[in-house]
């Protein structure tokens, strides 16, 4: 792996601010400590600062040269409301709080970063260090695009960096096209008319007319979506009733739909209004569903694309660098970034990914020994897409 002794030998910063971030996690557009934790390392590296910017978000901005081209590199920083069972000494301090995912890795990853390239300042242009909030279910990137982000910091590219446990350690994965699938919500009230359970005909029984909501959505992702394409419509709360013999005059149920076309989700959008009409009129009830459009999909740019597989290889070998990927349904708003700008959205290597070591469990943590690699690839990144002139003989 190709990351450079000055790296290797900031490794216990590295590890000092990751394990900072852990035991101090702030949930969406609370990252108060966090963004100004941030903000004091990237002056400290002698970098422009820009703070609140989509609310809690930070933005460095860092000029080599006269070159006028630009480069956006995404870190996400919020954490989860997870109850953290792990028992090591960078614990989360925070009952109900953890960084679950590992954005504590990925935003020490990119500080180290614009700590390298501060430093060694190996390029000809403008590099601005995007530090996120809110991307777990709230819209950080949406809401910083809506601050203005890339006409306040015009960003020819952006690039965005996720670790993966599953991956082994020193690898990379990233294609072209859908990376992640669009995230959108959804809410159905079944009202019906409540009655004695004894005498179940003076009624409208909403518990029986919800079980037929659920039957009939399954049929979209399997009866309405073109077998080539990929759909989940899944309900993962029902709500309804108080006691064992009445017959409750409503339930709510809520979910989740998932989908890397824009054209299929309008079709699971437009197919779950038609199911809930239908049965509402059939049972003589009310069916109300309240749909929210919540992440797009996360599509990279082939160009992009391309530029980071050639970086990725530059830094951990061809080998290790992985490009025939099943894109997963997960959901990513770095996608409302992607949206605005060309660019490329990847995965790093977090390790085995047993049970304890999954995204989103009580006992995962970030892997540090990865640390040193994606500070790597950031600079090499920055530095393939801000290139010096073909006289220059330094490299990363």
């Amino acid at each position: 792996m190709n990351t450079k002794p000055l790296i290797e030998a900031w490794l216990p910063d590295l590890i000092a601010w990751r394990h900072d971030f852990h035991a101090h996690p702030e949930t969406a557009f609370e990252e108060v400590r966090t963004a100004a934790r941030v903000a004091e390392l990237l002056q400290s590296f002698g970098i422009d600062v820009h703070t609140g910017i989509g609310r809690t978000g930070v933005v460095g901005v860092l000029r080599s040269g006269t070159s006028r081209r630009c480069i956006g590199l995404r870190a996400d920083m919020d954490a989860l409301c997870v109850h953290e069972a792990n028992a090591f000494s960078h614990r989360s301090q925070h009952d109900g709080r953890m960084h679950a995912c590992g954005h504590d890795g990925h935003t020490a990853m990119l500080l180290g970063a614009a700590r390298y390239l501060a430093e060694t300042r190996h390029f000809d242009g403008t590099v601005n260090f995007i530090f996120q909030p809110a991307e777990e279910n709230e819209g950080g990137g949406r809401e910083m695009l809506e601050d203005g982000l890339f006409e306040r910091f015009p960003c020819d590219a952006v690039y965005g960096l996720h670790n993966w446990p599953g991956m082994a350690v020193g690898h990379f994965g990233i294609m072209p096209g859908p990376m992640m699938a669009s995230y959108d919500i959804f809410e159905i009230t079944v009202k019906g008319r409540g009655a004695h359970a004894a005498m179940p005909h003076n009624g409208i029984d909403p518990v029986t007319l919800a079980a037929s909501v659920v039957h009939e959505l399954q049929t979209i992702a399997s009866r309405n979506v073109p077998p080539v394409d990929a759909a989940v419509v899944s309900v993962t709360q029902i709500h309804g009733g108080d006691t064992w013999n009445v017959i409750s005059p409503e339930v709510v149920l809520r979910g989740t739909t998932r989908a890397f076309k824009p054209e299929v989700q309008d079709l699971i959008e437009q197919r779950m209004r038609q199911i809930c009409q239908g049965l509402a009129t059939a049972h003589q009830a009310e069916i109300a569903l309240r749909y929210e459009r919540r992440y797009p999909p996360t599509v990279n740019s082939v160009a992009e694309a391309g530029i980071a597989t050639k970086v990725m290889r530059q830094v951990a070998g061809g080998e290790n660098v992985h490009t025939d990927l099943q894109p997963t349904m997960g959901a990513e708003d770095f996608a409302f970034l992607l949206q605005k700008r060309p660019g490329a959205y990847g995965w790093i290597g977090n390790g085995p990914g047993v049970t304890g070591c999954l995204l989103h469990n009580p006992n995962y943590d970030f892997n540090d020994d990865i640390l040193p690699l994606g500070v790597a690839y950031w600079a090499a990144l920055a530095q393939e897409k801000l290139n010096l002139p073909t006289d220059a003989t330094s490299s990363l």
